[in-house]
């Protein structure tokens, strides 16, 4: 039997760098498009955010294979376990966990995704999965054998770091086996300690670089997500490759806004296009 790719994986092992960009839409045909633009390795279901069912993991999972993408799905604390399985049954082979506070919730997050097994690979950590009749094995086709094994100990784990506790238990929390990727999330953070959206507050950005370094030195891979390509400068210089830009609902609303007002003004006679309201995020979400 033989696994689909994990695209991801490859890359990194590859120490290459890797574009992603998120949808909180579980419409398919998105994927496709993206897919067909020939610049993405990967694409992010923000399904923290987002509504779906089962069924839509499944139909995401079938749209990766199509459109030759990796798939990666981000899930809040209290669906670790529930979601990541059913997740990667479907065809994700990445796993975003937010809400890391503590070692134990990195080691959750691990237990979720390994396969239960002796022949686990160690350095990536021994978890709690076990035999499933999934797409990922053909229903009833492959399920239970090594290779079903050796694709679990193969989906990549990130961890946000996004919590106060986090931030100061850091290095213990990437010593976890088995965590790949690490984001900053500098919303959840800032709210955290008690400074909702000050993204340039000192305390703010020092957690942010603490973050990467920190990474880095251990060997790990730190991931930035960004709204559009202009702000990746700062993070090229640090040291980082890997990016996840754009939300899916972000470029509508500014495109909405933008050509909306362009639209208005030009309806009703203005000279200039109608004021295009400030967006009350600039940045991320995370």
């Amino acid at each position: 039997m033989v696994m689909r790719r994990n695209l991801l994986r490859e890359r990194l092992n590859a120490g290459q760098p890797t574009v992603g960009t998120h949808i909180l839409s579980c419409w398919p045909t998105l994927v496709e498009l993206i897919g067909h633009s020939g610049q993405y390795d990967y694409v992010e279901f923000t399904a923290e955010y987002a509504p779906f069912d089962m069924h839509d993991l499944d139909n995401l999972g079938r749209a990766f294979e199509v459109a030759g993408l990796g798939g990666m799905i981000k899930i809040e604390q209290t669906q670790y376990t529930h979601q990541a399985m059913r997740a990667i049954g479907s065809g994700f082979q990445s796993v975003l966990f937010a809400d890391i506070r503590s070692v134990e919730d990195a080691k959750l997050a691990v237990d979720a995704v390994r396969a239960e097994t002796t022949m686990a690979a160690g350095a990536r950590g021994r978890g709690r999965l076990g035999v499933g009749m999934r797409r990922d094995v053909g229903v009833v086709r492959y399920g239970g054998q090594p290779a079903y094994v050796d694709a679990l100990n193969d989906v990549v784990i990130a961890i946000m770091v996004e919590k106060k506790s986090c931030v100061d238990d850091l290095e213990a929390i990437l010593e976890v086996p088995g965590i790949d990727m690490v984001q900053f999330g500098g919303s959840d953070f800032s709210m955290s300690i008690g400074k909702p959206a000050q993204h340039n507050d000192p305390e703010v950005v020092a957690a942010e670089k603490k973050t990467i370094e920190t990474a880095l030195r251990m060997g790990l891979h730190p991931r930035v997500e960004l709204r559009d390509p202009s702000g990746a400068a700062k993070y090229l210089d640090m040291g980082v490759k890997h990016f996840c830009i754009g939300w899916d609902v972000r470029i509508l609303a500014d495109w909405w806004d933008i050509k909306g007002a362009e639209m208005r003004g030009l309806v009703e006679g203005n000279s200039q296009p109608a004021a295009v309201k400030p967006a009350k995020v600039a940045g991320n979400y995370s």
